[in-house]
């Protein structure tokens, strides 16, 4: 099976939305936010990237990061909050497309590193170790991101 990574645009959030309901991935109701507006805002923001795997214009997964000043790290720190996949789907191949992309996108956008909440009986977690996320603290995995050579003019 063939899968297309790209980022999300804004008609996509409502299925984004529903397969993350569907998962039990949305906030309860006492929420203080629209998760579904806030994740249509994600869409247009430069601190934040949102990403789908399709297949045969059917959703595979998806999933958000966001970033985060620190003056600790000397730049930004990409968060994953999320990380869905759809049932039916090779599992381990659309998370590790989503977690490539996600660490790609950090990677553009100045990060210097990703972490992601963790426990070592989340799904896919062999894939976030994979690709080179470690414990950093409680639950708390982090990857280095690779700075970019500076191009010269």
């Amino acid at each position: 099976m063939e899968y297309l990574v790209r980022q999300a645009k804004i008609t996509d959030i409502d299925r984004l939305y529903a397969l993350c309901a569907d998962k039990g991935m949305t906030p309860g109701g006492n929420a203080p936010i629209d998760a579904i507006g806030l994740m249509r805002q994600l869409v247009y923001l430069p601190n934040a990237s949102v990403a789908l795997v399709e297949t045969g214009r059917q959703l595979a997964g998806g999933a958000v990061l966001g970033l985060r000043p620190s003056i600790r790290v000397g730049g930004f720190v990409g968060t994953v909050d999320l990380l869905v996949v759809a049932d039916g789907f090779d599992g381990p191949k659309v998370a590790d497309l989503l977690i490539e992309e996600m660490l790609h996108s950090a990677r553009r956008k100045g990060c210097s590193s990703v972490e992601v909440m963790l426990t070592p009986d989340s799904e896919y977690y062999t894939s976030w170790q994979d690709h080179g996320f470690s414990k950093s603290a409680t639950n708390i995995y982090r990857a280095a991101v690779a700075v970019r050579a500076t191009t010269g003019r």
